[in-house]
């Protein structure tokens, strides 16, 4: 596909954002990186930011640092979720239905990334597909009457790794039991969540729904996404390219807080970085690859994913 350009030549910045008083905003993997400068930035304009996040303690500390760079009035609170863990997926919807009365977006994150060795997840599935997209999909479909009672937004954060790998979803061996590679279930994993994410948008059309669905990625930015779960030498090689290749955590942020607030995007596009090969510079629409908006693999997707999950989605 090819790419018009919206915001010119700077393209989309953080300064085309008027107030955001009153206005919830929900993000998943919002203690560090993107998700962090994310939250800073929605907090900074007067929305009110809940984060899922799997650790309280980086929890906390990410709260702390935010309340001392914008002072302690802003409105910031912590829910405890394990995308990994469907159960503890539909824990934390339950609680932020008991405790957030608008959900005005929810922006998906929080990711894994070049897990080097196979990992299964406890509901059985292999850990990158199931943290970024299982866990993503089960969240969206249990907040999403909420969303939509809103006029709201569903952000789905994903990669250019999407175009890479397999280029597909590998049905027949979900979890790479017969040949794990790291990158290949990782490309699959973010396929796979952008593919939901232009399948939910098409759904929504057709339901005549008022959620409004927008993807994006941030490029190559300098977060620790990969400090956990890459093998040493990943860490290792990522560690110095990202000295020399990587934009900061913050523009990384740049297209997810772009989604979740512009008026005017488009559907069935892709937003991020778009210069050397859409890894940095300014933000506006990216060329996408076909294989995203495939509505065979995508419906095929969507029905596994609801099995998958015991997801009771009726859209």
């Amino acid at each position: 596909m090819m790419t018009t350009q919206q915001f010119g030549q700077k393209g989309w910045t953080p300064e085309r954002i008027g107030s955001l008083v009153g206005k919830t905003y929900v993000i998943t993997g919002a203690n560090s990186g993107a998700g962090f400068e994310a939250s800073r930035i929605l907090l900074s304009k007067g929305a009110k930011v809940v984060m899922l996040n799997r650790n309280p303690d980086k929890s906390a500390s990410a709260i702390e640092a935010l309340k001392l760079a914008l002072g302690q009035h802003i409105d910031v609170r912590f829910i405890q979720v394990d995308l990994g863990v469907l159960a503890s997926v539909r824990h934390a919807a339950n609680q932020l239905l008991n405790t957030t009365p608008v959900i005005d977006a929810l922006i998906c994150n929080g990711a894994i990334a070049q897990v080097a060795k196979q990992h299964l997840t406890v509901d059985g599935f292999e850990s990158q597909l199931g943290v970024n997209h299982f866990g993503h999909f089960l969240l969206c479909g249990l907040l999403f009457d909420r969303i939509n009672e809103a006029k709201g937004r569903i952000v789905m954060v994903g990669s250019n790794a999407y175009k890479m790998g397999l280029k597909r979803i590998k049905f027949e061996d979900l979890n790479f039991d017969k040949k794990y590679t790291a990158w290949d279930s990782y490309a699959q994993s973010k396929l796979a969540q952008m593919m939901f994410g232009y399948e939910l948008q098409r759904r929504i059309k057709a339901a005549g729904k008022n959620v409004e669905v927008q993807v994006c990625h941030p490029g190559a930015s300098r977060t620790n996404l990969l400090m956990d779960t890459a093998s040493t030498f990943n860490k290792m090689l990522w560690a110095l390219m990202s000295r020399i290749i990587a934009q900061s955590a913050e523009k990384g942020a740049w297209p997810e807080v772009m989604c979740a607030t512009e008026q005017g995007l488009q559907t069935a596009t892709l937003y991020g970085p778009t210069k050397r090969a859409n890894t940095v510079g300014p933000v506006d629409q990216n060329k996408l690859d076909s294989i995203a908006l495939n509505q065979d693999m995508a419906a095929k997707l969507w029905a596994l994913s609801l099995e998958k999950t015991s997801l009771n989605w009726s859209l």
